[in-house]
């Protein structure tokens, strides 16, 4: 049976719950079960924002991700002074380097690590509030969970009403993937 834990963490603002719901969505259209479980801090925009996507080809038992997290998907330093111990060995970490800076940035001899420079590369497909979406380029390079088609699927959807943020986001996401 395959199961996948993932933590997106961030500031809120930084677009992490959409995309948990943006990978959950993709999961569900590929026929699997999915659970997406979000959390905020007390705070509206600035305050803490993390969801748990749990994909699994079976029913699953719980939504809680508590440890053995399989993907981290930190957007922030809190985010991964939080997750970055929970991380299974063989695990993945995509961080983002624009704000999580060398100085804080997690030694794991047993997790792969993939910096990435998301606001600099976001600003230069001109959509600094893509950095979000420049963060999945490390899933379309280090896991088989998606491709670039299905996240564009998935972002029609997401945004049936703003059809207009489709290309914009779409661009970051390609940028993202010559870096």
């Amino acid at each position: 049976m395959s199961i996948t834990k993932i933590i997106f963490s961030g500031f809120g603002g930084q677009g992490v719950l959409t995309l948990g719901q943006l990978v959950a969505d993709i999961a569900l259209n590929q026929g699997k079960e999915v659970t997406w479980m979000p959390s905020y801090g007390a705070e509206m925009r600035g305050g803490t924002a993390n969801c748990s996507v749990i994909i699994s080809d079976k029913v699953i038992g719980s939504p809680i991700v508590i440890s053995n997290i399989d993907i981290l998907l930190a957007m922030n330093i809190p985010s991964v002074t939080k997750f970055f111990d929970k991380i299974k060995a063989g695990g993945h970490a995509f961080i983002n380097s624009s704000i999580v800076t060398e100085n804080y940035m997690p030694k794991g001899e047993n997790v792969n690590i993939t910096p990435i420079d998301a606001a600099t590369i976001a600003q230069n497909a001109n959509n600094p509030r893509g950095a979000n979406m420049v963060m999945l380029t490390g899933f379309l390079k280090q896991t088989n969970l998606f491709t670039l088609e299905e996240i564009e699927a998935a972002l029609e959807r997401r945004f049936k009403a703003k059809p207009e943020l489709v290309a914009p986001n779409m661009d970051a996401i390609k940028l993202g993937m010559s870096f």
